[in-house]
Parts: structure tokens; C-alpha cells; sequence
């Protein structure tokens, strides 16, 4: 989860570096074909089973759309936002985990966590405000991301453990390249600028490929820590990813968040730990009880 956290905001850097100058959809379609050109020959030689049958092809299927949507809503919010701003927003995806379970899951969410699920997301509208001021709604894009990503986290818990995480990404590529072809198609003919086809340069081919390669790592890596970690123990990590992209934000692009935004990231990280501190001390309670209860 460490190195996910570490690459997973530098991929985001590549992607801001390259902007609006190849295609959103060009981009998506080279990042997972790159998954695929890596992981696929890693599962033949491996002989790993990278075939998915029945609610686990549907589950892939489901998290591949939401992989790609995620990913192609969080490049266009690059596009607009600083790094860390971009980061930090998306951080309420716990929040939307929490309610979730809540609401979907049916799973039992005390007054204390929905309390401090609700100071979370005022201290994500302080990181908002000053981006909203200057761009407008392009700034609540990676609410979407994290809505979406909190949903796929979902779907990836269901299946980290009964798929091999080198197989899960290889399968995803082939199917995020499935799904693309014809998206890239219509937009050549319709000629649709987000998804036309153009012929990057040198230095964007490089950026492509670093994209692609780190995208890919990050991900199997985050996938990896899932299957081998319960997500109690790994969910405060993720929270190294804000200041991991605000000092990539800084180095590269000059970028710092003001003070409003610096105050509300605090109160998003603090309320986001709080949250997740709190299932996990109430985890070890009813483990604890389940053990005082069975039989000797």
C-alpha cells in the first residue's frame, strides 16, 4: 500500500504534465493497453489461470468500467485543479465507503462515525471552495472520482481473495481495450476531440509509457496489499498520498495549496483516521467477544 501511495500520485503528475495535448481518450487507451502489454505475458510464463467465469466476470467486468471512468474523470480534473487540490478532494471516498455500507450494505454505522463522515466532507468543501472560486464545477470532479473509486474498492474487496491480482489486471486491461476500441472509433468518425486519435510526439510517447507503467504497478500493488491485508489495517496509509502529491505538486509544478485549502485537508485527514480508527477498534471488540462466547 506504501508504494501504491507513492506511485499512484506521480502517475497523476504524468497525466497533468501531458494535459489536454493527446486526447483523454487516447490516454486511457494506451494506460491500460501498456497493463496489458506487461501483466499479459507475466501470466502465460507464470502459468497463472487468468480466465474469470461467473458473478467473478461480472464483478471484473463492473470494476473495469468503474476503472475506467475513474481514471478518465480524475485526468480531466487534472486538467484543472492543482495536484494536491485534486488528491486531497478525492479523499472523501471513505466518507462514501462508510455510507456505503451504510445504506447499500445494510452494515451498522454508529452516530460517531457518521458525525465525523459529515465533518469530512466540510473539510473536503474547504479544499473545494478556493478551486470552485477559479474554475468552477470542473472543481468537484474528483468527488465523482472518489464516489466512483469508493465503489470499486467495494467490488475489488469482494474479489482480491479469490483472484490473483497479476490475472485480475491482465483480464481488466483486455477488457478496458474492449470497451475503448469502440468509444475511440465513434469519436474518430464523429470526430469528437476527447476521443479522436492523434500521433504523440517523442517526449509524450514517454510520458505515455511512464503513465502506463506506474498506473499499472500502483494498482496491482494496491490490489496485492488487499488480498493479504484486511483494509482496517491499510485504509489510514492511503492518506499518504496527500502529502506524497503535494510535494510533487510543489517540485513540479509550483503548486501549494492556500490556507483554506491546507486547513480543510487536516480536517479531512484527521476525520477520515477518526473514521477508520473507530471500525477498527470496534472490529476487535466483537472479535473479542465472539472469542469470549465460543464454546471451550
Amino acid at each position: 500500500m506504501l508504494g501504491f501511495c507513492l506511485l499512484a500520485p506521480l502517475a497523476d503528475a504524468i497525466a497533468k504534465t501531458l494535459g489536454t495535448s493527446v486526447p483523454l481518450g487516447q490516454v486511457v487507451m494506451i494506460r491500460f493497453a501498456l497493463q496489458v502489454a506487461i501483466l499479459l505475458p507475466l501470466v502465460w510464463v507464470s502459468g497463472r489461470v487468468w480466465r474469470v467465469q461467473g458473478q467473478v466476470f461480472w464483478l471484473v467486468l463492473a470494476r473495469t468500467v468503474l476503472h475506467i471512468t475513474g481514471i478518465a474523470t480524475m485526468f480531466t480534473a487534472l486538467t484543472y485543479l492543482p495536484l494536491a487540490d485534486a488528491v486531497a478532494i478525492a479523499f472523501v471516498m471513505p466518507f462514501f465507503m462508510l455510507i456505503l455500507g451504510r445504506f447499500v450494505l445494510k452494515e451498522e454505522v454508529g452516530a460517531r462515525r457518521m458525525i465525523a463522515c459529515l465533518v469530512g466532507f466540510i473539510g473536503t468543501l474547504f479544499v473545494v471552495q478556493p478551486s470552485f472560486v477559479t474554475v468552477g464545477w470542473p472543481a468537484l470532479l474528483p468527488v465523482a472520482v472518489a464516489a466512483n473509486f469508493a465503489v470499486f474498492m467495494l467490488i475489488t474487496r469482494q474479489i482480491a481473495k479469490k483472484t490473483d491480482p497479476i490475472s485480475l489486471q491482465a483480464v481488466s486491461g483486455v477488457m478496458a481495450i474492449v470497451i475503448m476500441i469502440p468509444f475511440l472509433a465513434l469519436g474518430s468518425l464523429w470526430e469528437i476531440p476527447a476521443l479522436e486519435i492523434t500521433s504523440p510526439t517523442i517526449r509524450q510517447w514517454n510520458l505515455l509509457l511512464g503513465l502506463g507503467v506506474l498506473g499499472t504497478i500502483a494498482h496491482l500493488l494496491m490490489t496485492w496489499s488487499l488480498r493479504f491485508a484486511p483494509s482496517a489495517t491499510l485504509a489510514p496509509m492511503q492518506y499518504l498520498e496527500i502529502p506524497f502529491a503535494t510535494l510533487l505538486g510543489l517540485l513540479i509544478f509550483g503548486e501549494f495549496p492556500n490556507v483554506l485549502a491546507c486547513v480543510g485537508i487536516a480536517i479531512t485527514i484527521i476525520a477520515g483516521l477518526y473514521v477508520i480508527l473507530r471500525e477498527r477498534s470496534i472490529a476487535r471488540t466483537l472479535a473479542a467477544q465472539e472469542l469470549i462466547q465460543a464454546p471451550a
